[in-house]
């Protein structure tokens, strides 16, 4: 292996380059495994509940210890009211999470047993009736009426 840095050969590996220091990762080895999504939504209900817990516990004691006093700073009461918003939209995505974690679970339930799978959209499209040529509408009163006007116009140069 060369070293990517000063061109130094026969190098190792998962080491340092012996003529500038570089570290020299093995670059045929994985960096890393890709997580799935329902790792990904568990660990975001995790990050979102811890949110949701600090900034109540946050706001709560900031009105406790500081606020409802003499010489309280408006600043004290906007911190405490954007820690209540903050955990206010933790929840929700706390309740999202949840929701999806649901939907990966059936899904998971309905690939394992053969049926077939829920689906976020809507319900199928229907199919448009076929069509009635009998009570068709007569055309337009200015329909094709661009052709006439293509040659009635009179030239730029007359």
């Amino acid at each position: 292996m060369f070293c990517p840095k000063c061109g130094n050969p026969d190098q190792s590996p998962e080491s340092y380059c012996r003529q500038c220091g570089s570290f020299l990762p093995d670059l045929d080895k994985p960096k890393k495994k890709a997580q799935t999504p329902m790792q990904n939504v568990t660990a975001n209900i995790v990050l979102s509940g811890m949110t949701v817990v600090a900034c109540t516990v946050l706001a709560i004691l900031l009105y406790v210890m500081l606020g409802f006093r003499e010489n309280t700073h408006p600043l004290i009461y906007v911190t405490a009211g954007l820690l209540i918003a903050m955990g206010c939209w933790h929840i929700q995505t706390f309740w999202r999470s949840l929701l999806l974690r649901k939907h990966f679970k059936l899904t998971e339930k309905a690939r394992n047993s053969g049926a077939p799978e829920p689906s976020l959209a809507g319900p199928e499209p229907r199919e448009l009736p076929e069509a009635n040529f009998e009570d068709m509408v007569p055309p337009s009163v200015v329909e094709r009426t661009t052709r006439k006007l293509k040659h009635d116009l009179p030239k730029a140069g007359k």
